[in-house]
């Protein structure tokens, strides 16, 4: 019998005799994140869980650099002239902006060695920067502050 004569048989089972496997995840759900996604999400969640105990802060814009942005001004290369790389900042509001909190990822990444450890860093950030937005302490700002 010759076996071109017949027709290939559907393969059911994998090379390794497992059968064929399913997706991994729901198609709606990300199979993977970046390192950057992953911190928006932690200064999303920060500013979500602030902005329940400030309603003001929606007026605020929240924004994620890669690294710190030269200095501007004459206040800014004062504070700049220091050894410590900035982890966030406060920038003042313009006539065609709102007020902004920037958090520099990089630093905060270098910094913070594993996700929990991360995810805290940038809550105690966006927590001092809103601090000094509103001219309060950070643990009047949250009182888990420097908790976790």
């Amino acid at each position: 019998m010759d076996s071109s004569s017949h027709p290939p048989r559907p393969r059911r089972r994998d090379r390794h005799g497992r059968g064929l496997r399913g997706p991994l995840a729901p198609p709606q759900v990300p199979i993977s994140l970046s390192r950057a996604e992953v911190f928006d999400d932690f200064v999303r969640d920060s500013v979500d869980r602030l902005e329940r105990r400030w309603p003001q802060l929606g007026e605020v814009e929240f924004a994620v650099q890669e690294v710190p942005w030269p200095p501007t001004g004459p206040e800014e290369a004062a504070s700049a002239l220091g050894d410590a790389v900035p982890l966030g900042r406060l920038v003042p509001a313009a006539k065609d902006r709102p007020t902004r909190i920037v958090v520099f990822r990089r630093p905060v990444e270098i910094r913070a060695k594993g996700r929990d450890e991360r995810a805290a860093l940038v809550h105690d950030i966006v927590v001092e920067q809103v601090a000094e937005l509103l001219g309060l302490s950070p643990d009047t700002v949250d009182p888990r502050y420097g908790e976790e």
